[in-house]
């Protein structure tokens, strides 16, 4: 398979990358070239705001698939450049582009996108675990663009007849390098209440972007993407009566269990999680080279 990764030189994006690029033809599309890169991968500088580059670049290309990862995660990292408008933008042009040339999508959305994040009073979500289906309320420019992006993808979908997978990954760690386990976030309650303590490895987020792209999907579908248990380890209930104060009404977690569902990733990709931090946390494995 033919395939175009944007975003493939970030943070979590080389984990993309690097796993795709062993079983396809990958060409990653960001902002500027590395220095020297992975022989498999093609590289192209492009500033993915610009609908024509865009447009251009993929007609040009005429990939089987598009696999846009690129983003600004956080407010106030890139100076000079407003992320509610990068994002949208961005998914936009690319997105659009690839419906244009009937390419399959799967592209990054973010447990962000339900609005439990950066919300000015603290959320008790309406149901645990939390399925795909929950509202989506965002209040900050990070989680909105999301949003954004997720109805993009249903609009591609809808006129160009592609299947568009929106991944909800949560707080992505790399292996030997877990901050969930972290001193200090460890005995804070309220440092992971943003989203109910979860996280996800990086190697699981890329097995679920290989197995989204070649899934059974009609139209677009969102899918969260979280690792297999808490990042405490503790019952998620217990954890939730001390920092919330209560429960939702709806709550069937057991354990240590994660706050988010996979059910739909187990079965319209065939995706479960199979890294925990148990063994994740302190595991030696280098980090992909792009």
């Amino acid at each position: 398979m033919d395939i175009v990764v944007t975003g493939g030189r970030g943070q979590s994006g080389r984990w993309v990358l690097d796993r795709l690029a062993a079983d396809h033809d990958v060409t990653c599309l960001d902002r500027a070239l590395p220095d020297a890169g992975p022989p498999a991968v093609s590289y192209r500088a492009l500033d993915l705001t610009d609908a024509g580059g865009v447009y251009d670049v993929l007609t040009a290309l005429d990939p089987d698939a598009v696999v846009h990862w690129a983003a600004i995660p956080v407010a106030g990292t890139h100076p000079g450049v407003d992320l509610y408008e990068n994002n949208t933008l961005a998914a936009h042009n690319v997105l659009t582009a690839a419906g244009r040339v009937d390419a399959r999508i799967v592209q990054a959305s973010s447990d962000g996108a339900y609005g439990f994040f950066f919300s000015d009073d603290p959320i008790v979500p309406d149901r645990l675990p939390i399925p795909e289906t929950h509202p989506l309320r965002p209040e900050d420019p990070y989680g909105l663009s999301k949003v954004v992006a997720e109805e993009i993808a249903a609009t591609v979908a809808r006129r160009d007849d592609v299947p568009v997978a929106s991944l909800r990954p949560s707080w992505i760690q790399e292996p030997g390098d877990y901050p969930c386990r972290d001193d200090e976030y460890q005995s804070d309650l309220a440092a992971g209440a943003g989203n109910f303590w979860s996280y996800v490895d990086a190697r699981d987020v890329a097995d679920m972007v290989a197995a989204a792209l070649t899934a059974d999907i009609d139209g677009h579908e969102a899918f969260n993407c979280v690792g297999p248990d808490n990042a405490l380890g503790r019952p998620l209930t217990e954890l939730m009566r001390e920092h919330y104060g209560r429960l939702p009404d709806d709550c069937a977690v057991e354990g240590d269990d994660a706050a988010y569902s996979v059910a739909k990733s187990a079965d319209l990709l065939d995706w479960e999680p199979t890294r925990s931090w148990r063994e994740a946390a302190d595991a030696d494995v280098p980090p992909p080279k792009v």
